[in-house]
């Protein structure tokens, strides 16, 4: 089968499956073994060397999707941005960073980069300048997250790589909020695309996991650092994993065709300020999103009026679960200021325009109509 040519339907059903040579079943069957032979075979496999049955083979089906070489799947997102990481910084190098990022990452950044010796920046702006701009002699990785959690931020993709590719820098990117359904990194220049898989690759809330894609000579030296770290996936989830992959592309379509829906309901309300979302043109990022993304993501944030207490709205929903994480098919909300990016200082938050309001909202799978109806009678249990 030829990945680039098949259908992504085709793709996220059937690349990646774990043959059943014995019964010939049309679900991958699962390899629980934590021991393997090894005289006389081709691949001593372990879980801790990432290459089971079923890690080898989902690997091959989010490679194919990312339109990269190869892949692995690792136990969470932060295992996998972590492992990518230092894989490639060692004492002394630099790295530049995009000022609006998951917060989890930010945090490994500034609390363990010292430890090591890696020195770190993080760009005053999100255009291709502003990373030029950071560029120092020992430079040796770019990382950005476009669209950024959680204000939905654009960064030019092509732009940003052709500038590390001119320094000989190598590029890193975190695709979550995207997607390989919505973007394909890779093919505008990115050299790695990391994702927390725990999000919509998994699309259920009930799976933890991480995934990067790239060339196959970075996958090397991801996993020789890797294997030492121990951040591999059990087979059971890694196979939980494959099968919610098969239904990626529907649902990712199905969500944000939801949340371009919601989002321009949302702006009409006049207990709502301003509402994040690219496919709103009044985004600033609207006329990029459509350049680099097949879509707009189903990812939203919004800020109440002034005055209206964010806690008390979640508290008063009653469809819409104050969950924490994101994608899964129901729709969640939450307060960055106290999950996703509470491990910064208020600082931090304030400088990437973070307020302690700011509600993030993962659109599912439910009704337009019936998500506004749960959104409208919060917001008039906090205003009366």
């Amino acid at each position: 089968m030829k990945n680039k040519k098949s259908g992504i339907n085709t793709i996220c059903t059937h690349v990646g499956e774990t043959p059943d040579e014995q019964f010939k079943g049309s679900v991958s069957p699962i390899y629980m073994s934590s021991s393997y032979e090894f005289m006389d075979v081709g691949v001593k496999r372990y879980p801790r060397y990432f290459n089971t049955p079923n890690q080898e083979y989902l690997a091959k089906k989010i490679a194919a999707l990312e339109h990269a070489e190869a892949a692995m799947i690792f136990s969470s997102g932060m295992a996998v941005i972590s492992t990518t990481l230092l894989a490639f910084l060692s004492s002394g190098d630099h790295i530049v960073l995009q000022n609006d990022i998951y917060g989890g990452t930010r945090n490994l950044i500034e609390e363990q980069f010292k430890r090591f010796n890696i020195e770190y920046s993080f760009t005053e702006g999100l255009d291709a300048n502003d990373f030029e701009k950071s560029i120092q002699p020992n430079t040796k990785l770019m990382y950005l997250e476009t669209p950024s959690n959680p204000l939905l931020k654009l960064v030019d993709i092509e732009a940003v790589a052709n500038v590390a590719k001119s320094k000989g820098i190598l590029t890193v990117i975190d695709n979550t909020f995207a997607t390989p359904i919505i973007q394909k990194p890779i093919d505008f220049g990115i050299d790695i695309v990391l994702h927390s898989a725990t999000k919509y690759f998994g699309g259920h809330s009930d799976i933890s996991a991480g995934a990067v894609a790239t060339s196959q000579d970075n996958i090397d030296a991801i996993w020789n650092l890797a294997k030492n770290l121990g951040g591999n996936l059990s087979d059971f989830m890694v196979w939980m994993l494959e099968r919610s992959m098969k239904t990626l592309n529907i649902r990712v379509k199905a969500q944000q065709k939801n949340a371009k829906k919601v989002a321009k309901k949302l702006q009409k309300l006049d207990a709502i300020d301003t509402v994040y979302y690219p496919g709103l043109k009044s985004h600033p990022d609207y006329k990029l999103a459509k350049k680099q993304m097949k879509g707009f993501g189903a990812m939203l944030s919004f800020d109440l009026a002034e005055g209206l207490d964010a806690e008390q709205f979640l508290k008063s929903l009653k469809l819409i679960k104050p969950s924490m994480s994101l994608a899964g098919v129901e729709s969640t909300m939450i307060l960055p200021a106290m999950t996703s990016h509470a491990l910064l200082t208020p600082e931090d938050r304030a400088a990437q325009g973070i307020k302690d309001g700011l509600i993030r909202f993962s659109v599912g799978l439910e009704e337009v109509d019936a998500l506004m109806t749960d959104v409208e009678q919060a917001i008039s249990e906090i205003v009366n």
